[in-house]
């Protein structure tokens, strides 16, 4: 199928593409990547008036850092986050999830930016950077506002972003002293979307007890879900089998999967306790190496 009729839009700043969102509101559509916004026009399951293509934009493709946090630019392609030594460095989690995003020729043309503001909850950045707990910056023609994602994903393929506004960059703290971090997840093929995907960040202390943990889980609800009370119980907490389980069933009780042709809930609760502990377990055994 093609797309319905619509105007394009190729904006010279920043501040042009948010002017024209500004006029637009409703009927106009950021396109950058184009990795999902296409296939649904192409659906017809989304018909904009009008496209604005801020591929030229280049103040918004940029990977830089200060002593708390790293910030990549919305417009940075999937690939090159993937291949940033920085963001290996600072970055470990981020660095581990990207290659599990579809394949070479997704990632080389996907944007950073783009894979948040779709917001589909099986989606790898989403979850990574929910665990690191990193904080999105959204501008419009009046003002720039930052918001946790913790706050950022609302539903379903649905975000805090408002039509007049455009996410320019995100903000990911880089974790200190002794962390560790996982992420690993079940798909049907490598490539395709995740059935479960597990997201895990935690520091210790001097005697090898969690001081803070971001356990994140991925293609259970609606939106990519931080698994608070896991989290609040092993703070303080040194790992062992029993913690493990109790985690796993605080996991089962948490999760709300939905069954559809690629695997039932039951599957993907299961997976979701698998895939936690294994990811706890190997952020733990990085952090006390």
């Amino acid at each position: 199928m093609k797309p319905a009729k619509f105007d394009y839009y190729c904006p010279a700043s920043v501040e042009d593409a948010l002017s024209l969102l500004e006029e637009s509101g409703f009927d106009g559509k950021i396109i950058a990547g184009g990795q999902s916004l296409v296939p649904i026009m192409n659906m017809r399951l989304s018909a904009p008036d009008c496209l604005i293509d801020i591929n030229h934009l280049q103040d918004l493709n940029f990977i830089d850092f200060d002593d708390d946090n790293v910030k990549i630019g919305t417009l940075t392609r999937q690939s090159e986050v993937e291949h940033s030594l920085l963001i290996k460095e600072k970055c470990g989690l981020l660095s581990e999830a990207v290659p599990f995003i579809g394949h070479v020729q997704t990632r080389n043309r996907g944007t950073f930016g783009g894979s948040l503001v779709h917001a589909d909850p099986t989606a790898e950045i989403p979850l990574a950077l929910l665990s690191s707990g990193g904080t999105v910056h959204i501008s419009s023609k009046e003002e720039t506002r930052a918001v946790a994602l913790e706050e950022f994903f609302v539903t379903y393929l649905t975000t805090d972003i408002m039509p007049t506004e455009l996410l320019t960059q995100i903000h990911i703290p880089i974790w200190k002293g002794r962390s560790g971090y996982a992420f690993d997840e079940i798909s049907r093929r490598h490539g395709d979307f995740a059935l479960v995907a597990s997201a895990c960040q935690l520091t210790l202390d001097d005697y090898n007890k969690i001081s803070k943990v971001r356990l994140a889980l991925g293609g259970v609800e609606a939106v990519p879900l931080l698994v608070e009370e896991a989290n609040e119980l092993m703070v303080g907490e040194e790992l062992s089998e029993t913690l493990l389980d109790k985690v796993a069933e605080i996991v089962a009780n948490t999760v709300d999967p939905e069954s559809d042709l690629h695997a039932s809930a039951e599957y993907r609760r299961h997976l979701a306790k698998i895939l936690s502990k294994r990811t706890i377990q190997t952020a733990y055994s990085r952090a006390r190496s």
